[in-house]
């Protein structure tokens, strides 16, 4: 529970207290370490929960090649991977296969995960299929994100993420025209994008917020602050990657468009609704932008202030300019 929320520090200290610990206490603690982008720590209780005596299980070597994943931790993955069999006499799942293919694709290594997904002995699902392409994204290979695209429409996916993805390839590269007839694709096929929002809860009351935000009762109170702290990091170096903002318009929209982005309306709405120094944890529900990664590093300097950010993947906790994942997300 406390690493769900956030807290990683309290699961410690709740899993150190046990008088006794199973596969299950052992796999919660080292998933909170991989949600909290803690992958190292995440190695090492492995390692002692092997030397406890204790046999992982298949669903505990998810959870640390996740870990592994998250933290770039290449090589110590593939050694995982291959020790499930070799050491435990357990067959990889199809679950294993995708963290495999997250892993070598978030290192950029996208060929080599192409070709290890062509060497399956199992049917890759739309889990392994949708992290090549999510890597695709993120390192912005056209060619292989359309291979990778096909594979997954063959599959009549009906997630519209996968259609986002690939028409986000594509406005990165400024191909807006094969951008757009992906969303008519997705449209097409009765497929809705999930809106982006982002989540805050102050004093027992949630509040949340989407991009461009200006319906809630404060919203003139936040957009000011979100002015003031604008001007502070430019002042300290901060430069809007515009590159985020994959729409066809002029630079200062782009901007704009950045400076409105659903997860900083709530850390603004965060900063006036509470005490200095006080931490602000907000929830988004899909990935956090580059920008906005950026940006929070700056304010949590400006502000002197922790902020954490769960996404639709991990946690990220900002402090001093500096963030957990150590930009590699």
């Amino acid at each position: 529970m406390y690493a769900k929320c956030g807290n990683v520090e309290n699961a410690r200290q709740v899993f150190d207290k046990m008088p006794k610990r199973d596969v299950v206490s052992w796999s919660a603690m080292i998933a909170g370490y991989s949600q909290n982008d803690n992958g190292h720590e995440a190695l090492v209780l492995f390692n002692q929960m092997q030397q406890a005596g204790v046999k992982p299980d298949h669903i505990i070597f998810v959870c640390i090649l996740s870990a592994c994943s998250h933290a770039g931790l290449v090589d110590e993955g593939w050694r995982l991977f291959d020790c499930m069999s070799r050491d435990y006499s357990i067959t990889p799942r199809v679950g294993h296969y995708a963290c495999l293919v997250d892993l070598l694709g978030r290192a950029g290594r996208l060929q080599q995960a192409h070709d290890f997904i062509k060497r399956m002995p199992l049917q890759p699902d739309s889990r392994v299929w949708g992290a090549l392409l999510g890597a695709c994204r993120i390192h912005n290979n056209i060619e292989l994100g359309e291979c990778v695209a096909k594979q997954l429409f063959d599959l009549n996916t009906k997630d519209a993420g996968h259609y986002i993805l690939l028409s986000n390839i594509y406005a990165a590269a400024g191909k807006w025209h094969d951008a757009a007839k992906v969303v008519s694709m997705m449209k097409d096929k009765g497929l809705k994008k999930t809106p982006g929002y982002s989540v805050i809860e102050v004093e027992r009351t949630v509040h949340t917020f989407l991009s461009g935000d200006r319906s809630h009762p404060q919203s003139q109170k936040i957009y000011a602050m979100l002015e003031t702290l604008s001007a502070q990091m430019e002042t300290a170096g901060y430069v809007p990657n515009v590159n985020d903002v994959l729409h066809d318009v002029e630079e200062k929209v782009k901007e704009h468009i950045l400076y409105g982005h659903s997860e900083r309306l709530a850390i603004a709405f965060g900063l006036i609704n509470t005490s200095p120094g006080t931490t602000i944890q907000i929830t988004k529900n899909l990935r956090v932008c580059g920008d906005c990664h950026s940006a929070t590093k700056f304010i949590s300097k400006i502000v002197r202030r922790k902020i954490i950010v769960r996404d639709a993947y991990r946690f990220h906790h900002f402090k001093d300019g500096f963030c957990s994942c150590g930009d590699y997300w």
